[in-house]
């Protein structure tokens, strides 16, 4: 006795999501983090839902994109702001709260 059973179809790899789909976030601000990811991993695309330690990344290497964040945005971020989303998008949201709480405006979406 046999069972026919349709093949098994394999599942479709992530896709990322795109920087203008991310609601509420800076576009620009978007743009600039994951350049920055990008230069800090050495990779030619990070989606903005990139996890920077699924990518490649380690504590050292991320102390970089810190370090970064603060010299261009001004917000210096702790490595536990960090790991609550290590993403583009993730440090976008920490960014914009970091400045509402420091002048009390939302940033500008």
């Amino acid at each position: 006795m046999s069972l026919d059973t349709p093949a098994a179809t394999p599942a479709a790899p992530p896709t990322a999501t795109p920087a203008a789909t991310l609601s509420g976030t800076d576009p620009a601000l978007l743009d600039s983090l994951t350049a920055v990811f990008r230069r800090v991993l050495e990779l030619a695309e990070v989606p903005a839902d990139g996890n920077f330690f699924l990518l490649g990344g380690d504590s050292l290497v991320a102390t970089r994109v810190l370090s970064a964040v603060a010299r261009a945005h001004g917000i210096e971020l702790t490595f536990d702001d960090f790991l609550v989303d290590p993403t583009p998008a993730g440090l976008a949201e920490r960014i914009a709260g970091a400045a509402t709480a420091a002048t009390g405006i939302p940033a500008a979406r």
